[in-house]
Order: C-alpha cells, then structure tokens, then sequence
C-alpha cells in the first residue's frame, strides 16, 4: 500500500440450533511479517465428531503453513492452493479411523503488507468484497444449486429455498480433489470489507443488506448484529455460524498542535 492503513478486524461464531459446533473461524496476524494476515472459514460435515476433526485439520494446516509463508518471497495463491490441498490429503487420512467420514469447505484469503489479496474457497463457505456499501464480487459455490443458478435454471433467490441447497458438488475430504477456485484483488483501499463467512451465516441475508450492515457498522457490531439477525431468521432451525470481518481504513496521522509565538508583553 502507498498510504498508511489499517486493518480493523472481528470474528463471530455460534453453533445455532445444532447440537454440536462443527465450524471452525481464525483471523491470524503473520508473526514475522507486520501487515499479513490470513482469514479461515471451515465448515465441517460428517457427523459430531467428522465434522469437527475435519474443521479442526484445515485450520492446523492452515496455521503451519501460514506461519512458513514470506510474503516477501513466496506466492500467496500457492499458498492458499497448498493449504486446501494439504488439508484434504490430511482429512482423507483422519477418515480412516474416523466414527463417520468428515468432510469440510473452506473459505481463506491473505492481505499482504502491500496491499494486495488473495483468496481461495472449495465448499459453499464464501468470501464477499465490499467496497462503499456494495457488492463487488464474492465467490461462487461449489454446489448443486449454484450450478443451476449458473445454467439460468432457477434464481439466486429461488437458491435460497431450494430443497437440494445444502448439497455440494466438491470440498474437502471426498473421494475427489476439491475444487479449489482462487481470486484476486490487486490492491486493498479504504473502504473496502471483506467478508467470510459459512452458510449458516449468509443464507440468512442477500448482498445488499450484507452490505449496508458492513458499510454502516464496524466490524465487532456487523459480526454481533449477523448472528443476531441470522439467529432470528432461522426460527429455530439455523445451522451452525461463523464469521470473519476485515475493514480497510486510512490510518489518520495525529496531527501536532501548532506552537504558540513567543508573546512580547505589552510595557
């Protein structure tokens, strides 16, 4: 970045009306590098204990591999392809001796120090880019209705309400490499909000209001008032929920008082 800002930031999680939590959020600060941060959002699936195992894999991949990142030397979509797929060959093997076979989406993106960033989805797990109150683009979800909003089959509203909308053509733990689908925005200004989160979270919510809460609230309230709002959309029948918020503001210099001259008392 050309300018000084900075990063204001929030995580949210909840496990709905689900007996269990099986998502897993992480918002992580480089340790060597001031300015790089890596945001995760895993849903896991496969029953109470293969849904967890799998969230908790792709965040233990993603911490390790994080942590031997340079963003002075390495690529960050290489990284973000690493992660997906070292998780994947991790939660495969996890299956093994698993109660139930764990599966897992995931939702990551990197901010480096100078400003640009990355991202990466396999699963229904999205990332959204706001800029000024609207949508600019978010990702598209490896699943069956997607697939027929993409074919101009039905609508993105009509999604929403599908009865096939939570099954997904790809993510982490099948039998098949996950689909991994990467993006990048160039460089970060202030103003822009990216926003990560699982289905329990934007099912709930269409882009335009997504993004007046975003655009109108900081981080920490926009992260309280989803889940709220999600809570109470869902009437008692929400998915677990999870939530990563970053917002990129000017960092304003504090400016000096100006000195005061030297008065000559009056004789």
């Amino acid at each position: 970045m050309t300018k000084a800002f900075r990063l204001i930031a929030s995580t949210g999680i909840h496990k709905g009306d689900r007996e269990y939590q099986q998502d897993q959020v992480a918002l992580l600060s480089h340790p060597r590098f001031n300015g790089c941060v890596l945001g995760v959002v895993a849903d896991g699936m496969g029953g109470r204990s293969g849904g967890r195992k799998a969230s908790d894999q792709v965040m233990l991949t993603a911490r390790q591999l994080f942590e031997r990142y340079s963003p002075e030397t390495d690529d960050a979509a290489a990284l973000l392809k690493h992660i997906v797929e070292e998780a994947h060959i991790v939660i495969r093997l996890t299956a093994i001796s698993a109660e139930q076979e764990p599966h897992s989406t995931i939702a990551a993106f990197v901010i480096n120090p100078r400003g640009d960033c990355h991202w990466a989805h396999a699963g229904d797990s999205r990332i959204y880019h706001f800029q000024g109150g609207r949508l600019v683009f978010r990702t598209s979800d490896h699943s069956y209705v997607q697939a027929l909003v993409d074919r101009g089959e039905i609508t993105e509203a009509e999604a929403n309400t599908h009865p096939h909308s939570n099954i997904l053509v790809g993510c982490l733990g099948t039998e098949s490499d996950p689909p991994i689908t990467t993006h990048l925005i160039p460089q970060m200004q202030p103003g822009d909000v990216l926003l990560a989160c699982s289905d329990g979270v934007w099912h709930y919510f269409s882009p335009a209001e997504l993004a007046s809460v975003l655009d109108s609230l900081t981080p920490r309230e926009a992260t309280e008032f989803l889940i709220d709002k999600a809570r109470s959309r869902a009437r008692g029948g929400g998915d677990n929920l999870s939530l990563a918020i970053v917002k990129i503001e000017t960092l304003v210099e504090e400016k000096k008082p100006p000195r005061l001259a030297q008065l000559t008392p009056a004789n």
